[in-house]
């Protein structure tokens, strides 16, 4: 399989690559230093992703990204093809912990289920596709708010109707604000029955390879164990599953 792949092709996907760590403008130096190439391959290179409209130059030797990006992202976000990847992955967690799971995307302040994947047993939680769920007051609600920049979460909370849902339903903006910090170091996200009486969950992200919330995967149900006695075994799987969705999203590499 390798002789069949192009090398110069794999580099100039490693040029654009520095941009989605983070790099927000590339000269030829930092290019050719981060390939270790030389500067006139490095200057072919930037010139020819140019004239492809990847990139576009911004002054004298400085490049970034192209708009041809935007539209590329755009498609692939909204193309719908996310629930049936996630799928398989969700079906696999579901048979591993026996306990109903979902994943979520976000549109306008709240989380909306996209898949799911149900236990095999009698009793059980069930959610149904396009349920949409309160961002303050579900696991996979206060993921995505934990993953905002600070400039959407201040609009969310400017516009944001803490209202108590259930008697654990955290109603103070600056006591979820310190919840959310928490949330993003370590990881994961519980819901200790705020929306509903008797329905608990703990969630994940799935992130881009370099760190962007694209989705959010969890396990809810009836039981008060799942976010905690048995929190961290669940959270073992959610995060293999996690990085199985972040597996099926790339393909091997």
């Amino acid at each position: 399989m390798t002789s069949q792949l192009n090398g110069s092709v794999l580099k100039a996907f490693r040029i654009l690559d520095l941009f989605a760590a983070g790099q927000s403008e590339l000269t030829a130096r930092e290019t050719a230093d981060a390939l270790g190439i030389n500067m006139i391959t490095a200057h072919r290179f930037l010139h020819t992703l140019v004239h492809a409209g990847a990139l576009r130059v911004t002054s004298r030797g400085v490049f970034r990204l192209g708009y041809l990006f935007a539209d590329l992202g755009e498609r692939v976000m909204h193309d719908g093809n996310l629930p049936t990847m996630l799928q398989p992955v969700l079906d696999q967690l579901a048979r591993d912990t026996g306990e109903a799971c979902m994943a979520t995307e976000f549109d306008r302040d709240m989380a909306v289920c996209i898949a799911k994947a149900l236990p095999d047993r009698p009793l059980y939680v069930d959610i149904r596709i396009g349920a949409r769920l309160e961002a303050f007051c579900t696991a996979h609600g206060k993921l995505w708010l934990a993953h905002m920049s600070a400039d959407d979460q201040n609009r969310f909370f400017k516009n944001a109707d803490l209202k108590g849902m259930t008697d654990q339903t955290i109603t103070d903006i600056e006591a979820l604000k310190a919840e959310l910090v928490t949330i993003r170091e370590q990881g994961f996200a519980t819901n200790n029955g705020e929306r509903e009486h008797d329905i608990y969950a703990i969630a994940v992200p799935v992130t881009t390879q370099h760190g962007k919330m694209i989705s959010a995967l969890s396990i809810f149900g009836a039981s008060p164990a799942i976010p905690t006695r048995n929190r961290d075994g669940y959270l073992n799987h959610l995060q293999s599953a996690a990085r199985a969705a972040q597996h099926a999203l790339y393909g091997t590499t």
